[in-house]
């Protein structure tokens, strides 16, 4: 696979549970970017779904990034997500 097939591939794997997670599915943005051997995947969800992404204690958004991870990883890419309010 193609590493735009492969990092659309982690896109299309957060973005999916991303709006499976959230009250607002619709407002759910995914950004990937690459920058030098990393690649970047900015969530961007509505203020009232931040919370659900985030989780108790952070372990909502530590399984989103594990699992982003791992799908780059299948790919051969280093993969960071972050999480961030939209408008």
């Amino acid at each position: 696979m193609s590493p735009e097939g492969a990092a659309t591939g982690v896109r299309a794997v957060v973005e999916v549970l991303a709006k499976a997670l959230t009250d607002q599915p619709e407002a759910v943005r995914v950004i990937e970017s690459r920058h030098k051997q990393m690649t970047l995947i900015e969530l961007f969800v509505s203020p009232a779904d931040i919370g659900k992404l985030i989780g108790r204690q952070g372990r909502t958004a530590a399984a989103l990034r594990t699992l982003a991870s791992t799908a780059g990883e299948r790919e051969g890419k280093t993969v960071t997500l972050e999480i961030r309010e939209g408008k």
